[in-house]
């Protein structure tokens, strides 16, 4: 498989208020490869969301670089889009517009990406709610939402900060499973964070384990798991032994994180 983007030796350190050096990132290496889900995990604070900064152009390494299709990454770019935690949506736009915004701002608003974000909308399952409000909708249908805007720009990189962390646990399954769906028909390169072992093993064909701050990478698995998978993949034995690898791989990183002994 090709490298769509690639982390070379990647660092990244900030200097605090009192001059104090925070090294957050050491010597991070890995591919994502065209077409590839990739999620990454690790306890707390090991850096997770700076490197999925790092790739967004929002940031800058210290050391080391990001490549992009082979080309170093300088900023931010109409290749890539990021996902956020918070749905980030405007409360005063319409479903349609919000979906509309990203090419809004490129200059490609026009009867054609109208007909392309409703169709965006259908296939996210949010037919007929086009001229709701953000406020008329439920959790999972503002991450619709939000997972459309970003696509309606048709990025190369699809970047996912812990998308479904502020959904109750049932609407995150559902979730889940859709935005599989969506990949299986889209098949966008994605580099997706999030804390859960479960949720990475399921949507991904690797997953990046990173250590505790400074985050190097401690493990990359493979998710064998047969694609498409079904949420029931969750319950069989396979499925546990992965998480119980990641699991054993970060439990005591995790413990000292929030202060529990091993």
């Amino acid at each position: 498989m090709t490298a769509k983007l690639e982390l070379r030796g990647v660092s990244k350190w900030f200097e605090t208020r009192s001059g104090d050096v925070v090294e957050a990132l050491r010597g991070v290496t890995f591919d994502v490869h065209a077409g590839e889900f990739v999620s990454v995990v690790g306890a707390s604070g090991c850096g997770k969301t700076t490197l999925l900064r790092l790739v967004d152009g929002l940031l800058a390494p210290s050391r080391g670089e990001v490549l992009l299709d082979g080309r170093p990454i300088a900023g931010p770019g109409l290749d890539r889009a990021l996902v956020f935690q918070l749905d980030a949506l405007f409360p005063w736009r319409t479903v349609l517009d919000n979906v509309l915004f990203g090419l809004e701002v490129q200059g490609r608003l026009g009867e054609e990406a109208r007909r392309a974000a409703g169709e965006l909308l259908r296939f996210v399952g949010l037919g007929g709610f086009e001229r709701a409000y953000p406020h008329e909708l439920s959790g999972g249908m503002r991450q619709r939402t939000n997972l459309a805007r970003a696509l309606a720009v048709d990025p190369e990189v699809l970047l996912m900060d812990e998308p479904f962390a502020s959904l109750d646990a049932q609407t995150r399954e559902i979730m889940q499973a859709e935005l599989l769906r969506i990949w299986n028909a889209r098949r966008k390169t994605v580099l997706f964070i999030t804390h859960q072992i479960d949720e990475a093993i399921y949507l991904s064909d690797r997953v990046v384990v990173l250590t505790r701050r400074p985050g190097q990478v401690g493990d990359v698995l493979a998710v064998d798991l047969p694609r498409p998978r079904r949420l029931d993949v969750k319950r069989t034995p396979a499925f546990g032994a992965l998480v119980d690898r990641v699991w054993k791989r970060i439990e005591t990183e995790v413990r000292e994180s929030v202060g529990v002994p091993a």
